[in-house]
């Protein structure tokens, strides 16, 4: 592994939180700079799988815009308070080179229509981070780079050290995608609809159409030459992390790695860090501006029997339209679970949905029976509390596997890219799940059209997810065995916790530095 020219100065073009340390780093540590995407389901992990890292010896780095930085800063700077070598490098974009709109500078507040550009202006914080990092020691030992940051190649190959792909995604969904790429599964299929079996799976039968899984960034002809950058990062690099634990799929992350021909480090489930590390930290989470207060949160579940409470939210990206919603909260309502609801983005719809929302909000109020977030909320917190018996989710991994960890039966509701494989992983490879039966991207449409759930599928849904009965109970079984083998994979000698340990001394420097 090469050690760079480690003695250059450089221009200050980044700003880093104690910019002079990782500090007081052991001569030969491991330092890896952590290169996330700008988005808070990519961001958390990011975070979280840095300060494992650290707390096993490790210096890392995460770098980040200054929005994406100030939305995880306390979590780090509690990190660092506890004497973790951790830090984050904050880098503004250049809006004007690429025609972005001012604030624009992660991936929730960027215009759809600008998308790509965002991407080409991130891809401009290349320079400005190597400078960063060949002025400040330790050097950098190994790039962990998003799989959505290919231009980190050549940030590896120029500090000349090893770049492993991060991805917050499972093997499943990782291998039905390369399989059905590297075997041209949808050869010949006319329509996006038209169902296909995953080639390469030996015994397992699963089912996808190009609408659920075409492909990362394969959705239009606007991203292919992306999308073949993308690809053609993922095959050079050195090696795989995955927010992930061995023992949930054993025989995809063997799979995988045996696809790609690259070791596969699983490391999770990564919010464990803060159960186990820092209980404090869970509730600010990736907060960017809370919508409630934590312990008044805590203060109505408390109220509640265990196991009583439906979760329900779709996530920082996904969002339910205006008529969705009416639809959605009928259906809560009408199950006679208590309910906790996550809306994103009720600011946004009109008149007569907000009016319901109000009215909803003000039934379920006075009978104790729902409380209406409306913005960010501390969802592991809450998952994490015993009242809380279900979640109905976007299929997110992020919250798929925080579900799997607090040991929670799922409803699915996928709404575009890899959450229609987490679903499957959810429902037919775990048995975890209940699904609403959408089957076509919600969002992010080639062809716009209106897909809303009927409030009687909600209401069907939820009490067969929180109901009696053997199906609910086995789901429930599941779920529960599921958590007990996440937190084992994260303990002492525990497949997480053995590949973090790997991790630190397999990219430890070589030289004094």
């Amino acid at each position: 592994m090469g050690s760079g020219s480690q003695g250059q100065a450089a221009a200050n073009n980044g700003r880093g939180d104690a910019d002079a340390d990782t500090g007081g780093a052991p001569t030969h540590a491991a330092h890896f700079v952590f290169v996330p995407l700008m988005a808070q389901g990519h961001l958390i992990p990011a975070v979280d799988t840095a300060l494992l890292l650290a707390t096993h010896g490790a210096a890392c780095t995460v770098v980040g815009t200054p929005a994406t930085a100030a939305r995880v800063r306390p979590t780090v700077e509690s990190a660092r308070r506890s004497g973790l070598r951790v830090r984050l490098a904050e880098f503004p974009l250049d809006y004007a080179a690429v025609g972005l709109p001012d604030g624009a500078d992660n991936v929730d507040n960027v215009p759809l229509e600008a998308t790509r550009r965002y991407f080409d202006a991130v891809a401009l914080l290349r320079a400005p981070i190597e400078r960063y990092l060949r002025a400040r020691a330790p050097y950098p030992t190994c790039v962990v780079s998003d799989f959505c940051q290919p231009w980190a190649t050549e940030l590896a190959a120029s500090l000349g050290v090893p770049r492993l792909s991060f991805f917050s995604m499972c093997a499943f969904c990782l291998l039905c995608q390369h399989n059905v790429e590297r075997y041209d599964a949808y050869e010949g299929v006319a329509g996006d609809d038209e169902p296909v079996v995953v080639p390469g799976l030996e015994e397992r039968r699963v089912v996808v159409t190009r609408a659920q899984a075409p492909g990362f960034f394969r959705e239009s002809d606007e991203w292919k030459d992306f999308a073949d950058y993308v690809e053609r990062a993922r095959a050079e690099a050195d090696g795989v992390v995955m927010n992930n634990f061995a023992e949930m799929e054993p025989e995809y992350v063997a799979g995988y790695a045996a696809a790609r021909k690259m070791k596969v480090w699983t490391v999770g489930p990564v919010s464990l860090y803060h159960q186990q590390q820092r209980a404090a930290t869970l509730a600010a989470r990736g907060n960017a501006a809370a919508a409630i207060d934590a312990d008044e949160c805590l203060r109505w579940l408390d109220g509640k029997e265990p196991s009583s409470v439906v979760y329900v939210s779709f996530g920082s990206i996904a969002q339910a339209s205006g008529k969705q919603a009416v639809e959605l909260g009928l259906g809560l309502e009408a199950s006679g679970q208590p309910f906790v609801w996550v809306l994103r983005n009720a600011h946004e719809y009109d008149d007569t949905a907000r009016a319901f929302l109000d009215e909803l909000e003000a039934r379920v109020a006075g009978r104790g029976t729902g409380m209406l977030i409306r913005g960010w909320a501390p969802q592991v917190l809450i998952l994490s509390h015993a009242a809380v018996g279900g979640f109905v989710t976007h299929c997110g991994w992020n919250s798929t596997l925080e579900a799997i960890t607090a040991g929670l039966p799922v409803v699915t509701w996928p709404h575009f890219s890899d959450q229609f494989l987490n679903e499957k992983m959810a429902v037919e490879v775990l048995g975890i799940g209940v699904s609403v039966g959408v089957t076509e991207r919600v969002m992010f449409q080639t062809v716009e059209k209106e897909i809303v759930v009927g409030r009687d599928v909600v209401e069907k849904a939820v009490r067969s997810l929180m109901g009696g009965g053997e199906e609910a109970e086995e789901r429930r079984r599941r779920a529960r065995e599921l958590a007990d083998k996440a937190r084992a994979a994260m303990q002492e000698g525990g497949s997480s916790h053995n590949n973090l340990m790997d991790l630190v001394g397999r990219f430890k420097a070589t030289t004094a530095t």
